[in-house]
């Protein structure tokens, strides 16, 4: 009879060690390490239902001849947001992890996502290791979703409910969390790595095998990945993070993983006291509180997969008190803002130098694209002269180290949002205006240099 074999792993990314170590060489993460039992070699894991449903004999079959008719058709969950970030809807045997903060509104918005599918006349079971169902029943009621389609149960054990998803086939299935769960084959504590990956295992085989959807929650860890480790992500076919700060009641759903879509969407939140409420326009949202005629205030349009946004940016630039000047930056890559003031200084004749500069995107949004380059240098340059920017002007562009304006990409859409705001000027880069193929009753401004930027800013 084989013994078992004491190893330790990482808690956050699953590296294996025979020993004890105080830091992780892997992830560098202190005191992560647990001890746990690997079982002999040569088991195999039940990864199926009672008497072994799932565990059918594949047969190999020619691509052409496999039936896409059931798979094709996505089902809506009711909740417009919450489809567009999975692609259109909800497709069958997908096996879906969601990500985010302690307190971020996970639980609340798959609760929100099972009862808009059980006003569908579909049969919904929610699976909770962390509350009972009293808790869930209270919870349910204050987000008004409760339907009867709806069936909780409290249960960690995921050789039970595999054998409950087997005897009661819903139409969807919510694990909440996946770090709570236990199998009795892994020989180590729940929300183990090893506990973690044989779960998420067995629930991928179950989703494969009977084509039911499946939700789960996962726990982040410190430094905002997803617990349990990053095996997770590789196992599932969709993983979502919600994103927000919880002194704001933005809440942003993004996608980083999707084999059904793709993986550059977001979907915008409201928390209220009722639950998480759709933001359709979240441009009017983020822009609702901008102060008119605001020196360092400039709004500019990103795309978030095929969605356009306006969001404002805000620059505040002020004398040195100390020898090295301060540069904070929210919300924008820190490296592009000092590239960007870089080439200010040397392009425009700004002496930005022995300046303090502080940059914020209002409302807590994150911007990465390069498009808003021209926004960051119309901030800078409005607070740095402290001279407002032109009233419904709105400048977009990728701005060169040769002080070049380069093209940005959806230059179409994004004039529809800007003239679906009210705005009627806009700064472009001269080589995109040939993209567009409608004539607008906005005016475009095209530029190829950033010296061609201050003339019609102010």
């Amino acid at each position: 009879m084989k013994k078992t074999k004491i190893i330790y792993c990482c808690r956050e990314c699953g590296y294996k060690t025979p020993k004890w170590l105080g830091r992780c060489p892997e992830c560098g993460g202190w005191d992560s390490f647990v001890e746990e039992r690997s079982a002999p070699a040569g088991g195999r894991g039940n990864y199926g239902g009672r008497n072994g449903q799932f565990l059918a004999k594949p047969e190999p079959v020619p691509i052409d001849a496999v039936a896409l008719d059931e798979e094709e058709d996505r089902v809506l969950t009711g909740i417009h947001e919450f489809d567009r970030v999975l692609g259109g809807g909800m497709v069958a045997g997908s096996l879906v992890l969601i990500g985010g903060d302690p307190g971020i509104g996970k639980s609340t918005l798959l609760l929100q996502v099972i009862h808009g599918l059980a006003r569908q006349d579909k049969k919904i079971l929610y699976v909770s290791g962390e509350e009972s169902v009293r808790q869930i029943k209270m919870r349910s009621r204050r987000l008004a979703a409760i339907s009867p389609g709806m069936l909780v149960v409290s249960e960690i054990n995921i050789d039970a409910i595999l054998e409950m998803t087997e005897s009661v086939e819903p139409d969807a299935l919510v694990v909440d969390s996946i770090q709570t769960m236990f199998s009795p084959e892994a020989p180590s504590a729940p929300g183990s790595v090893s506990q973690v990956r044989e779960a998420t295992m067995k629930l991928m085989v179950m989703a494969k095998k009977s084509g039911i959807p499946t939700f789960l929650i996962g726990h982040v860890t410190k430094d905002g990945s997803i617990a349990g480790p990053r095996i997770m992500e590789h196992m599932v076919d969709t993983v979502l993070y919600f994103e927000g700060d919880q002194n704001h009641e933005f809440r942003i759903l993004r996608a980083v993983k999707n084999r059904f879509g793709s993986t550059n969407e977001i979907g915008v939140f409201e928390m209220t006291e009722t639950g998480l409420a759709e933001v359709r326009n979240p441009s009017a949202i983020f822009l609702a509180e901008r102060a008119a005629d605001t020196p360092g205030s400039v709004v500019t349009a990103c795309i978030e997969g095929t969605r356009p946004i306006l969001v404002e940016l805000q620059a505040l630039i002020s004398s040195a008190g100390f020898g090295t000047p301060r540069r904070t930056v929210l919300g924008l890559d820190y490296n592009r803002v000092s590239l960007l003031v870089a080439v200010m200084e040397k392009k425009l004749g700004l002496n930005l130098a022995g300046q303090d500069i502080f940059m914020n995107v209002a409302g807590g949004v994150k911007v990465s694209e390069p498009a808003v380059d021209l926004g960051i240098v119309a901030a800078v340059a409005s607070s740095f002269l402290d001279r407002p920017v032109s009233e419904g002007l709105i400048p977009i562009g990728e701005v060169g180290l040769s002080g070049e304006v380069r093209g940005v990409s959806h230059l179409e859409s994004r004039i529809s949002e800007i003239r679906k705001m009210g705005f009627t000027r806009c700064i472009v880069p001269k080589n995109s205006l040939k993209q567009l193929t409608n004539k607008n009753d906005i005016q475009l401004i095209g530029i190829d240099k950033l010296s061609e930027v201050m003339d019609n800013l102010f």
